[in-house]
């Protein structure tokens, strides 16, 4: 058949294919559609019509049109601007009312209690009038007027503060005051006081102004470690707040804005000062007259001496936390807590570091810090959360997450040891790139390009030789040692091993502990006993926790050590150096400079020291070599207080350790009886056992001489053998510096 057959049939019959009927069906096709599209644009036009504005209507569209779009930006500008603060939300921060927990320290002394059980707390109605008056009158008068945020109270504040050059006015209202007592920081930010305005109005959504008042007096922080006016009436007063003055109100009421700075145990002149500003602020408010407060200026409010006003705050806080996961289901929440805090390290812990921020980090542009400090098994024994807590009440030590720089290059060595290197493998300062980004060392090349031996490349913090072991061993190892070690919060990314993730000082702490521990897993905790209010123990870390897991083989750990106490030793963590016991340890700085650590253990004694701004301001060259390792030295060079210090895995004894070791064997050899007296705990040998017992049951004939019961309650010593003993024990430790035989001075 031909080419022609195809489009045409034998016979004159029709064609296969009828192109002029298709091009035909086209054409009408298409001019019926555009008639359609036509027709309906007429229609639509003409409806559309019937709308049009003119004149002041046509203007006054434009001006909804464009508020319409101004607005629906607004709200998604708003939207981005709120997450942050709905992110900080917790609904855990409300159930403190669920347990009511009474702390005791290693020896059983009582340092604290936190938590109010519902049908204990007074309420609203039953708080005295002139304290929730006192209360609106020096924090906000506008209360029951605005919606969390008073724009005219703020505006107001400022005025005041312009016109006196000085901060003389706040412009928060009680609900910001709460959210930020609750959910944030004491920063001075941008990013925090707009957290705060979010929450603020979270809050007002969520509960009444009653509630919220209640809330605020509840768990308003006091001083002395004493939360709410009730437990601050009790602290302060002996009594309950139902029971209270107008002149004491009004001390309690001027304790809200520092109570540290007021607390009349501290500072009674600026107490008295304070209390008649409350006064002169309720007669300005309107809610009494001159002469109705004129009593009150006369007889101020007398305070009872029945309790230390030092409290370990930051480490109170924290065991909270952990008595709440440990009780939670079981059905008890009334509770008395054994921890394992020393009291003369947490003193010492707050003098170390709020001495070296306060005298050296300020002109560095240093403002704020974080310590804690552990036994090599996970037993904390101090933490340092801040500055002042009752500025802040935010641990940054237990809950900020910074970041860790070259102090998490150890849990990469420890995967390269694992996998087959040694301290003496030779690798290459050599920049290895990451799709587009390459490492740097701090000196800001990409690598000298020499050969040198993993200890050498650690204990000079080079970057290049870190980055280059995470790739070349596989990232996926370093996560997965992290996670073994208890260390959450870090992420995959090109730049991990320069620790680019944020961590806590406590799990980090934590983490070098298991090194410290042998590679037995040393996760930290506070509580080493839970009693019921029936004398019942419902938990015993004793009886109820595994034995520590081997989760890195103490080959491993031995050789990382060895490592670690080169970096003291030779690195640039020398200024952390101790003259009788060795140290291990590992410098950390972030990028700009905002974060700077110290990470290091002796046999005994496992403690990390971050150096920062809460806004994340960088410092003025700030490095974990310099402040935070001469914190670090401070501090442990007074927490050691014998020669009876564990040698480090892996390491040999230090010789200032060994040559007491001989000094006390060839005592014993010529008086055992010195010897003895020589060794041990100096804190259990420096008041001898005769003096302490002489001294017990002196206090005992004092108390029964005054009518007071003498007996020892189950829940621990009376507080006749707890101030007889205890304390007196823990303070001579505390203010008693290292023999200079033993330590070197801080």
């Amino acid at each position: 058949m031909g080419l022609s057959d195809w489009f045409n049939k034998q016979g004159g019959r029709d064609r296969l294919i009828d192109w002029l009927s298709i091009d035909s069906w086209i054409d009408s096709s298409l001019a019926q559609s555009r008639a359609w599209i036509s027709d309906s644009w007429n229609s639509a036009s003409s409806f559309f019509a019937r709308f049009k504005l003119t004149g002041w209507r046509r203007l006054l569209n434009e001006f909804a049109s464009e508020g319409l779009s101004i607005g629906t930006g607004g709200l998604v500008v708003l939207y981005a601007l709120a997450l942050p603060a709905l992110l900080e939300f917790d609904e855990g921060r409300f159930l403190t009312g669920r347990f009511s927990v009474k702390f005791l320290d290693q020896h059983g002394n009582e340092i604290g209690k936190r938590g109010i059980l519902h049908n204990d707390a007074v309420p609203l109605d039953e708080i005295p009038d002139y304290l929730i008056k006192a209360t609106m009158a020096t924090e906000d008068r506008r209360f029951f007027e605005h919606f969390g945020v008073d724009f005219l109270g703020t505006a107001r504040a400022l005025v005041e503060n312009l016109r006196a050059n000085d901060v003389v006015q706040g412009g928060s209202t009680l609900t910001q005051q709460l959210a930020k007592n609750l959910f944030l920081s004491s920063e001075r930010s941008i990013q925090r006081k707009l957290k705060e305005v979010f929450l603020a109005f979270l809050l007002e959504s969520r509960f009444t102004k009653h509630e919220i008042l209640k809330l605020y007096l509840d768990r308003a922080y006091m001083g002395g470690g004493a939360f709410g006016v009730e437990a601050a009436s009790q602290f302060y007063f002996g009594k309950s707040v139902r029971d209270i003055s107008l002149a004491e109100a009004a001390m309690l009421a001027g304790l809200y804005k520092a109570p540290t700075k007021y607390a009349p145990h501290v500072n009674l002149p600026a107490t008295r000062a304070r209390t008649n500003e409350v006064l002169s602020n309720l007669v300005e408010a309107g809610y009494y007259t001159a002469g109705q407060v004129h009593a009150a200026r006369l007889n101020p409010a007398k305070i009872v001496e029945n309790r230390s006003t030092s409290s370990p705050d930051w480490f109170l806080d924290w065991a909270f936390e952990e008595v709440q996961r440990l009780a939670e289901g079981k059905g008890q929440y009334v509770l008395t807590a054994k921890t394992t805090i020393d009291l003369g390290l947490q003193r010492a812990a707050d003098e170390a570091l709020i001495s070296g921020v306060r005298s050296t980090g300020r002109s560095v542009g240093a403002r704020s810090g974080g310590l804690v400090s552990m036994d090599v098994d996970g037993a904390v024994r101090a933490i340092v959360g801040g500055l002042d807590y009752g500025d802040s009440q935010f641990n940054r030590a237990t809950h900020a997450r910074r970041q860790p720089g070259s102090s998490f290059k150890p849990y990469v060595y420890a995967v390269a040891l694992e996998n087959g290197y040694t301290p003496r493998t030779v690798v290459r300062d050599s920049s290895r790139s990451c799709g587009n980004w390459s490492p740097k060392n701090y000196s800001g090349g990409g690598g000298s390009g020499r050969s040198l031996s993993l200890t050498e490349a650690l204990a000079r913090s080079l970057n290049t030789v870190a980055v280059d072991l995470s790739l070349r061993l596989g990232r996926e190892k370093v996560l997965e040692m992290v996670d073994r070690l208890g260390v959450t919060g870090i992420r995959k990314s090109c730049s991990m091993a320069l620790g680019d993730g944020g961590v806590t000082i406590l799990e980090h702490t934590g983490g070098y502990a298991t090194f410290a521990n042998d590679g037995k897993l040393s996760r930290p905790y506070a509580i080493t006993e839970l009693v019921n209010s029936q004398g019942e123990t419902i938990y015993s870390r004793e009886r109820d926790e595994p034995k520590p897991a081997q989760v890195i083989k103490p080959e491993v750990a031995e050789q990382l050590n060895q490592m670690l106490h080169a970096v003291v030793e030779n690195g640039t963590g020398g200024k952390a150096q101790l003259d009788f016991t060795n140290v291990a340890g590992k410098t950390g700085t972030s990028s700009s400079y905002r974060d700077a650590w110290f990470m290091g253990f002796t046999g005994q004694l496992v403690t990390g020291v971050w150096i920062g701004n809460d806004d994340f301001r960088p410092t003025a060259g700030v490095t974990g070599g310099s402040l935070p390792a001469q914190i670090w030295q401070a501090y442990m060079s007074v927490a050691h207080t014998d020669m009876n210090i564990p040698t480090i895995p892996g390491l040999s004894p230090h010789p200032r350790q060994v040559e007491e070791q001989q000094r006390l064997a060839e005592l014993k050899r010529i008086d055992p009886a010195l010897a003895a007296s020589q060794s041990g705990n100096p804190r259990d040998q420096r008041m001898p056992n005769t003096t302490r017992d002489a001294l017990k049951r002196l206090s005992q004939a004092l108390r029964k001489a005054a009518g007071l019961d003498t007996k020892t309650s189950p829940a621990g010593p009376t507080p006749t053998q707890r101030s007889g003993t205890g304390n007196v024990r823990n303070t001579t430790a505390a203010i008693q510096p290292a023999s200079p035989t033993n330590a070197s001075t801080p």
